[in-house]
């Protein structure tokens, strides 16, 4: 099947004009603003955009970005600093602006280079392992330069024969990816139902007006009061009470710690730190004290101050602090503290974490809450764990895939 693949110079596509490539725009600080197209960093990018985050380039300022501004089909790749990172800018991408720490590929001949094919030909060993021979050139940080980049070589197949490979591999991403938003819908569902209930006390504002609360049987509708009250923290229902967090949750160990770097992507064991990925890899040692949990855990990861509901056996790294409620449900504790802490506000003890105050309803009302979010929040689970069996396929399939090896 190679054999009918063309080695090509990357030069001489540019030339043909079949492919762009170039790097981001270099924005000062004062062209930045809240308001715009995001400003795509190293770090917004991973397989993925997160542009929660982003500074964005306002649209006066747009004028001056050219032709760095995202286009479907892109291939993105991360050239300084954290060098080898990949995304695939598809329809759904919102429109981005490129900085530095970015280049992109571009095809401009669809009919000679599939866009999805380059994105995986990217991925794969033969471009590893030319970026990777000239990144580590200086004594500063990686970087791969439009220079070298442009004086690779590309195996490039027929065009039938790309599509196929991009089919096959782009249907396996194509459902991780409608699960990462599936699951992104089914933790907002949890989201709201907790803020409508426990902090916006919509049910009892409806029974207060004379109103059935919407969206609840009968049984659930009597369990709120028909009143609110003053409390130290403002009117809250009738009967709950306000207490210290440290009142309602109780810390569990953590179980055997891990280095970051004896970690694989391999095991039975989930390896939890503090980021907002949550796991960082897997073991198959004994988990330790936390494998002996029989119930969901929250973990309060009191670096980044970002939390994670987990309902499994796992391990840790540092900075990592797994609770429970105590005298009310897990689910419910987890919600009732999940983004309680900015970074900035943190002071690097446990103690300020706990000192803060909660309204908390009666158990029973906690408890018709948790099976609620218990039942979506396995179904993220499941996600999660189709999703790493489709990448663990994916990664399989792409190197031979791109040899020819699979016809």
């Amino acid at each position: 099947m190679t054999d009918m693949w063309n080695t090509m110079a990357v030069e001489d596509l540019i030339q043909a004009g079949w492919l762009v490539i170039n790097d981001g725009y270099r924005a000062k600080n004062s062209e930045l603003s809240v308001h715009g197209l995001p400003f795509a960093r190293a770090g917004n990018i991973n397989g993925g955009f997160r542009f929660n985050d982003a500074d964005r380039v306002p649209n006066e300022a747009l004028v001056r970005v050219g032709a760095k501004r995202s286009r479907v089909g892109d291939v993105v790749f991360t050239s300084k600093g954290s060098v080898g990172r990949f995304a695939f800018v598809a329809e759904s991408t919102p429109e981005f602006v490129y900085s530095p720490q970015l280049c992109f590929w571009r095809s401009m001949d669809e009919l000679r280079i599939d866009p999805r094919w380059l994105y995986y030909w990217m991925n794969g060993t033969e471009f590893r392992l030319q970026y990777k021979s000239v990144a580590g050139q200086t004594d500063m940080a990686e970087y791969v330069s439009l220079r070298d980049q442009r004086a690779m070589k590309i195996a490039l197949p027929p065009l039938p024969e790309q599509r196929r490979i991009a089919k096959i591999l782009g249907d396996l991403d194509d459902k991780i990816e409608l699960n990462r938003k599936m699951n992104e819908t089914l933790e907002q569902m949890a989201r709201a139902l907790f803020k409508s209930w426990f902090i916006d006390f919509d049910p009892v504002r409806a029974k207060m007006d004379g109103r059935m609360p919407e969206g609840m049987d009968a049984d659930t509708a009597a369990l709120f009061p028909s009143r609110l009250v003053e409390s130290e923290l403002g009117l809250v229902p009738e009967g709950w009470e306000v207490r210290m967090v440290s009142e309602f949750i109780e810390r569990k160990p953590v179980g055997q710690k891990y280095e970051q770097k004896t970690v694989s992507t391999f095991g039975s064991v989930p390896v939890l730190d503090q980021g907002k990925s949550g796991i960082i890899g897997y073991h198959n040692n004994d988990p330790g004290v936390a494998a002996t949990l029989d119930c969901p855990v929250a973990v309060f990861a009191n670096h980044t101050c970002h939390m994670r509901i987990v309902t499994y056996s796992f391990s840790t790294i540092q900075n990592v602090l797994p609770f429970i409620g105590c005298g009310v449900d897990t689910y419910w504790a987890y919600y009732a503290t999940e983004g309680r802490l900015s970074f900035s506000e943190y002071k690097g003890h446990w103690p300020d974490f706990v000192l803060q105050k909660s309204v908390v309803p009666p158990r029973e009302m906690t408890d018709d809450f948790g099976l609620f979010a218990k039942q979506l929040i396995a179904q993220v689970r499941n996600n999660e764990h189709q999703s790493r069996t489709l990448a663990s396929l994916r990664d399989t399939l792409l190197p031979k895939l791109m040899r020819g090896e699979i016809i």
